[in-house]
């Protein structure tokens, strides 16, 4: 092991290096390092080795007064990437490559020249192709450095190919006629444009941390550079291969020009419509309607921010717009009536057991390669099957859908646990306009109550006790009720849902409301049911669960999962990479939190929320489905309340206590997802606190620190400019209020996610259970008519027909497959140690309590799903609930926090 010191020889180059971006991620777009020198300052535990001659031995000749660097450059050849082929004859760039002439490296000082006080001149050298080991190519380079040369800050990078090429690392070591020697290796994991593509030089600064004020002096010019480049100017349409990161309105999920029918209104710009922004593209203005972009089937992210193509074996985006472009319409050929329901609740069943023959296409296995879990060749056949695994749910309990204690349950314990809210107060009343909607009162009266509780106590007293809860979908669902009712298949009510918390810590469902709003041909209508054990009182219940089990879906998908997440979180992302240096130890911190989030997003916007696309086709908005998530955004959505213990406490789930785990007490003592929830957000605050404490000893350096406070302001004002003037943003004054904010941002890119994405196939699987869609009204809306006649004669046919369509089941079902399974390259929360921070002792010994804790909550989780006292997480049947245990093996486990929104 070599410790080069200061004063030694004049092979003490000194390296300057720190914290890196992580390791094995393909979306960074600049430098990445990975220190392998082992001495450490006192002060931030980097040590460096200097290009200096403080004793120089008088014997030695003037020409030695140079330091000889190797440097290796690893190149990855990529699965079915642009460099493919890079070992292959290419003509031109094979005969550069023999002479050396595709990679030029240039050496980057972080002192000014003490003559001329500017930047000093670059060591440079080629690299020649070596040598060539599996997937990875090198490339080797001699430099010789000038004695005075100072701390090395950076590494430029000129890509001479014609193509692209993904830049693994550099390894830089230096030795001496002593043989004292030091390596240095720079994990860049980022693609490197052609020169043919853009002239600009790739700069990949070395790994250590600065705050813009610690900045080195040969460093802060091409810092803020770098920042400029990445935020560009603008204009035009961007290229596949940039890496500019700027921002654009949701201008992009109509599509008029092809047909009129999907001409879909903005989100963001505007008081109708305010919306977070996303990742701009560039692509030209519809003709037809001039507010919006084209679409086409290129969607630009900045280049490193596409999934990788350098891990074999991984979940990809090929994978996923194979399956939404391929797979789904054979499922919709396979099927030939497109509202055809089903029959029986067998034949739901024969999904998981005999599945659906697939139309024949490009051969046998065509299909297998898009959904390898679901699609298996027909023995002996010439077609395809498309055969889904029985969620774990149904395995365990096959009735479970049907049990009012499981509905309840799942309001804590299911996909979406961030909708259940106490009331506080009786009678209900909308907010509403009553000119408009019809009366504000609800329906739900205390009598009804009182007889479902059996007069236990009155609803005076179970309010003071903090017993009652609702689900609450009617103020936002009530305004769109007509305009979806127009639309054919699918209908729509406001809701509320009014639950009962028993003696044993579980929640019994008592009355479901539903309403549709007055209008100019009738007044309010508006029914309640109650669970009931005569026959058509039973029946009725079991439609009205399933219309609100279709509300539910839809808050879940639109709002709690999509608005929550993904939408929210991108502004964060793009304000990251625009204004704070990749040398900036909070862009450090947060920038595993972003991992594949805009890829994931853009594919969203090419077929998830577009028009006609499959939250359009399945949920029961249909094309209203993405003004809701606006109206949740404006009515709903502050950044003060995305921090959990905010959340709960708003919606009165837990109560501020000083005394109590976590500062809170919980309303329902067993609310899994909030019990889980807080050992999580807990340990990712105290991980923050011991990393931002560190870089901030002084409270004012937060408030000088310009690169971190022009971040936050354009998170604020151009990230969610909708909402800029809001009281409610934090001000980065304080060490509390920046790691409130930061913890924050990491608690919804991971935990909040997991919660909400990786349930979605083991609770929605079996579409019965989390309908995406009811397509029918309740029976009862006129009991005169025909529906209502045959809904005696057959009610579970009239409950199948509620259901969605055969069509409309099996492409949801294919997939919450894809989106709820972990890909093999899935990075979690407190797992890896970031290579910049084993080089500083403050920060990994942080990092290892933060992994030390996050292990310690997955034994805590199991050992709270083993204990018969809590209702909601175990008995028979019962799915234990284990969306907050940290980690996962690949595919669906219904587990596992990844870093970021990265699916």
């Amino acid at each position: 092991m070599l410790t080069p010191q200061l004063n030694r020889h004049a092979s003490s180059l000194l390296f300057c290096h720190g914290g890196s971006l992580p390791s094995g991620r393909g979306v960074p777009h600049g430098p990445a390092v990975m220190v392998r020198s082992k001495k450490t300052s006192k002060r931030s535990g980097v040590r460096s080795i200097r290009c200096a001659l403080k004793e120089f031995r008088s014997s030695q000749a003037e020409t030695d007064a140079v330091l000889a660097i190797k440097a290796v450059a690893t190149v990855k050849v990529t699965v079915g990437g642009l460099l493919s082929n890079l070992g292959l004859p290419r003509g031109i760039d094979d005969v550069k490559d023999l002479l050396g002439k595709t990679l030029l490296l240039e050496l980057v000082s972080t002192e000014l020249d003490p003559k001329t006080g500017r930047e000093k001149e670059t060591v440079k050298a080629y690299a020649k192709k070596a040598k060539q080991h599996g997937d990875e190519i090198e490339y080797e380079a001699s430099f010789k450095v000038p004695k005075d040369f100072g701390d090395i800050g950076g590494v430029f990078v000129v890509n001479e190919h014609r193509k692209e090429m993904f830049l693994e690392e550099i390894k830089l070591d230096a030795s001496d006629h002593t043989a004292t020697a030091t390596t240095l290796t720079i994990t860049c994991k980022s693609w490197v444009h052609s020169k043919s593509d853009n002239t600009d030089k790739r700069l990949f600064f070395v790994n250590k941390s600065y705050l813009p004020a610690q900045t080195p002096a040969g460093l802060r010019r091409l810092r803020e550079e770098e920042l400029e480049v990445i935020r560009g100017d603008g204009q035009g349409e961007r290229k596949a291969f940039e890496r500019i990161y700027d921002y654009d309105l949701y201008n992009d999920l109509g599509d008029p020009d092809h047909d009129v029918s999907k001409t879909r209104p903005v989100l963001g710009g505007s008081k109708e419509f305010p919306y977070p922004r996303r990742c701009r593209t560039g692509r030209p203005r519809s003709k037809k309607d001039p507010e919006s972009e084209t679409r086409s089937g290129f969607v630009y992210v900045p280049r490193d921010e596409a999934f990788s193509e350098v891990k074999s074996a991984t979940f990809s985006s090929r994978t996923l717009r194979s399956a939404l472009r391929a797979a789904i319409p054979s499922i919709q050929t396979a099927v030939i009536d497109a509202k055809l329901g089903f029959p029986h609740f067998n034949a739901i069943d024969s999904l998981f057991g005999d599945g659906l023959t697939l139309p024949k296409r490009q051969g046998v296995g065509f299909f297998q390669g898009l959904l390898p879990r679901l699609v298996n060749a027909i023995t002996g056949g010439t077609q395809e099957l498309l055969l889904f695994d029985s969620p774990e749910m149904i395995e365990r309990d096959k009735f479970s859908w049907l049990r009012d204690e499981e509905f309840a349950r799942q309001t804590l314990a299911g996909v979406n646990p961030y909708a259940i809210e106490l009331i506080k107060e009786f009678p209900l009343v909308s907010k509403l306009d009553p000119e408009v909607y019809g009366p504000p009162e609800s329906a739900i009266t205390e009598e009804m109550i009182e007889e479902e509780i059996n007069g236990v106590m009155t609803v005076h007293e179970a309010i003071e006790n903090k017993r009652l809860f609702m689900l609450d979908y009617h103020d936002l669902l009530l305004p769109y009720v007509h305009k979806v009712r127009e639309l054919e298949g699918t209908t729509l009510y406001g809701s509320r849902t009014i639950f009962f918390l028993t003696n044993d810590g579980t929640l019994r469902p008592l009355a479901i409301e539903l309403t549709i709003p007055a209008s100019a041909t009738g007044p309010q209508w508006k029914q309640v049911f109650r669970p009931r054990r005569d026959a058509t009182g039973a029946w009725l219940w079991r439609h009205a669960k399933s219309h609100v089990r279709a509300h539910d879906s839809c808050h879940h998908e639109l709002i709690s999962h999509w608005l929550r997440t993904h939408c929210c979180v991108e502004p964060y992302s793009i304000a990251a990479h625009r204004q704070l240096s990749e040398m900036h130890p909070i862009y450090r911190l947060l920038h595993p939190h972003f991992r594949y989030t805009m890829e994931i997003n853009a594919l969203a916007r090419q077929a998830l929320i577009n028009g006609g696309g499959i939250i359009e086709i399945s949920f029961s908005p249909l094309k209203y489905s993405m003004e809701i998530s606006s109206v949740a955004y404006d009515q709903l959505w502050r950044f003060d309340m995305e921090a959990l213990p905010a959340d709960l406490i708003r919606r009165g789930m837990a109560v501020e206590d000083p005394t109590a785990e976590h500062g809170l007490r919980l309303t329902v003592d067993d609310y899994p997802f909030a019990n889980d929830g807080l050992l999580i957000w807990s340990a990712i605050k105290q991980w923050v606190e011991d990393y931002v404490s560190h870089y901030y000893p002084d409270p004012s350096h937060i408030t000088d620190d310009y690169e971190l406070q022009r971040w936050w302001d354009e998170v604020r004002t151009e990230g969610h400019g909708d909402k800029k003037d809001e009281p409610w943003w934090p001000k980065l004054n304080t060490l509390e209020s920046l790691i409130h904010t930061l913890t924050t941002i990491i608690w919804v890119a991971s935990a909040h996610h997991a919660a909400v994405n990786f349930g979605q196939y083991g609770f929605g699987g079996y579409f019965p259970n989390r309908p995406s869609i009811a397509r029918t009204n309740m029976p009862t809306e006129d009991a005169q008519k025909e529906n209502f006649v045959r809904f005696l004669r057959k009610p579970e046919v009239s409950l199948l027909e509620c259901l969605p369509s055969q069509i409309q089941a099996t492409v949801v079902m294919a997939v919450l497959d894809v989106l709820s399974s972990h890909s093999v390259d899935e990075e979690y929360l407190g797992s890896e140690l970031e290579a910049a921070w084993v080089k500083d002792p403050v920060i990994q010994r942080a990092y290892e309590r933060f992994n030390g804790r996050i292990r310690e909550i997955e034994g805590i989780i199991d050992s709270r799903n083993s204990d018969p006292k809590l209702k909601n997480r175990v008995g028979a049947g019962v799915v234990p609930y284990e969306l907050m245990k940290p980690f996962s093996k690949p595919g669906i486990t219904g587990m596992g926090i990844p870093n970021s929104v990265s699916i």
